[in-house]
Order: structure tokens, then sequence, then C-alpha cells
């Protein structure tokens, strides 16, 4: 079998048959589907994993789980798949009719490890944004040692298509209930891949829904993106590989850490002691961070968001991010 496709499920009644339809609508030949029930609550959601697999039982498992986040649930995915490939939709989310035709193909084509692709920000009343997930485009296959800067894509594990034995080969898996488990991730398979291979096709409809890590009201939970950097540089420094890529881990401190989190804290409260935390983490992890050969590639945004950071001007980032959404 090519591709398995897992499909975590925790209290989204509203939204998995959505998802599933728009699988089924796909080619779905040489493929399998899991149901990963991670011990909803909602009580609707296991009895619905149940009946659509009753419905395609030829194409469709369901394994029921007590809870372990959205990590552990890929990880049973994982382990139970038959595919030579898996594919990570979540479950409220959903995809273009010729997905798995273009991924098949180009699996078949290339035989890279990761097949990346590009999706559509949906937020959920009918306006689609095209998103660029990955640095660059390109369908010749390449490894990250070559184009390190691709690091800097996207971390999303549902933009890509990931060859099975790179997690068992390398004891690569996924945390368990905790917040940016595609940043501890991801940033590890980049790295160990022997092939990626990027394709332009806008594949996947990310839903923008109240409950993700940018609309959360937890604030105080942003504290885990330090954590998640511990754990990246951590696995980079016992593998030997450090040194080859302290640029671009730099850089990507930077994106991730000090601007994206900052900015989630900041427009939540100015006053926050994580955004201090935050610029601790990056001096004493990259101490010449402001020469990072990087750093001039920011966007223009990024950049003055860059600038008010450094000179601590946390409330007028507040306000330039309150007035940006509004």
């Amino acid at each position: 079998m090519l591709l398995s496709i897992v499909i975590p499920v925790y209290n989204t009644k509203e939204y998995l048959e959505s998802c599933l339809n728009s699988i089924l609508a796909c080619d779905c030949s040489d493929c399998e589907i899991l149901l990963i029930d991670d011990g909803s609550t909602d009580g609707v959601s296991p009895g619905l994993c149940d009946r659509l697999a009753h419905r395609h039982s030829s194409l469709i498992r369901v394994i029921h789980q007590e809870n372990k986040g959205l990590g552990g649930a890929r990880n049973t995915g994982l382990e139970a798949a038959c595919g030579e490939y898996v594919f990570f939709p979540d479950s409220d989310d959903t995809v273009a009719p010729e997905t798995l035709s273009v991924l098949k193909r180009t699996i078949r084509q290339t035989k890279a490890d990761i097949v990346a692709f590009n999706f559509f920000s949906d937020d959920g009343a009918g306006h689609l944004t095209p998103m660029e997930a990955s640095c660059f485009c390109s369908d010749v296959p390449f490894r990250l040692q070559d184009r390190p800067e691709f690091l800097l894509s996207i971390p999303s594990a549902c933009c890509r298509v990931w060859r099975r034995s790179l997690f068992l080969e390398f004891h690569i898996r996924y945390p368990s209930r905790v917040w940016y488990e595609d940043l501890r991730t991801t940033t590890k398979l980049f790295c160990v891949a022997r092939s990626i291979v990027t394709i332009p096709d806008h594949l996947y409809h990310y839903l923008q829904r109240p409950g993700s890590i940018m609309h959360s009201p937890n604030v105080d939970r942003n504290r885990e993106i330090i954590q998640a950097f511990d754990d990246v540089l951590g696995w980079y420094e016992e593998n030997g590989l450090f040194a080859s890529y302290e640029d671009i881990l730099c850089r990507l401190c930077i994106d991730h850490l000090y601007l994206a989190a900052s900015v989630r804290v900041a427009t939540a409260d100015p006053c926050h002691p994580l955004l201090e935390e935050f610029s601790s983490y990056l001096k004493s992890h990259f101490p010449g961070y402001q020469a990072n050969p990087y750093l001039g590639q920011l966007p223009a945004l990024r950049k003055l968001v860059f600038r008010l950071l450094e000179k601590k001007h946390y409330h007028t980032l507040r306000l330039l991010f309150r007035i940006k959404g509004n």
C-alpha cells in the first residue's frame, strides 16, 4: 500500500464528515484511512467514527484510545499504518479533489522521502487565502544540507506527506499533549530525509478555528515554545548537527520564538513576563543573533516587529496588531 491517511479525531463532530467526504471524493486507490479517536468526550465523535468506518469498511479503520493529544494520536496511527507514506490531515480541515492523485503521482515519479505542497487558509466564512508552506518550490529532489533555508518553511505536518520509515528508522515521534508538536518534529524529519520535493499545488484547506494556538486565550501556554526549542536545539546538538545549521536555527528561533510568540503574548498582555523570557532565551542561545546572515531576508512587517521588540516597545506592538487585525 502506498499511502496511509491518519486523521486524529477529538471532539470534532461538526467537521469530521466534511473532512472525510473531501478525502473520499479523491482517488483513494492504494490508500487506507485511519481514524484515531483520541478519547473524545463530546458523546458523538466516537460513534461517528464507527459509523463512517462501517460505511467504508474496505477503506477505513478506527482506533479508539485514551486521550494522548494530537501528537499521541498521530503516533498511534503511524504505528498502525500499512502505507509506505503517511499523510496527517486534521479532522476539521479538508482537501482538494485532486489531492491524492497529485500526491501519489509525485511520490511515484520522484520517490522522495517528503513531498511538500501548499494550502489555503479558510476563515470559516468562505474566504480562502492561498498560503505558501515552503520557502521555495523545487520538483527536483534535494536534501536539507543543500538547501538549509528550507528549515524556515511552515512546520505544519498537514501540508506534507512523509515516508513512514523516516519516523521508524530515526526514532522520531510527535510529542504528546504539548503545543508546537509540529515544530518539534518537522525540523528533525527535514534533516534526516534523503530527498525532499515541493510542488506548487494548493491541495489543503486549513480552517482557522477559535481553538487554535493563534486564537487561544491561554497566554501562559506560549511558554511551551521555549520547551520546543530546547527539544529542537538539543536534538541538533546530540546528533552533531548544531554547528552546521546554527545560523538557520538562529533565524528559526527568531521567527517562531522571538517574533511570532512575542506577538501573540504582547497582543494579549504587553506587560507579560514571557516577553522578557523570549528575549533572554534568544540572547543566551544565539548571542550574535543581530548579525545573523538570514536576518536581512525578513519581510518588511517582521523587520518592524523585530525593531519594536529590540526596543521593548510592547504596547506599540499590541497597538500595531490590533489595528492590523481590524
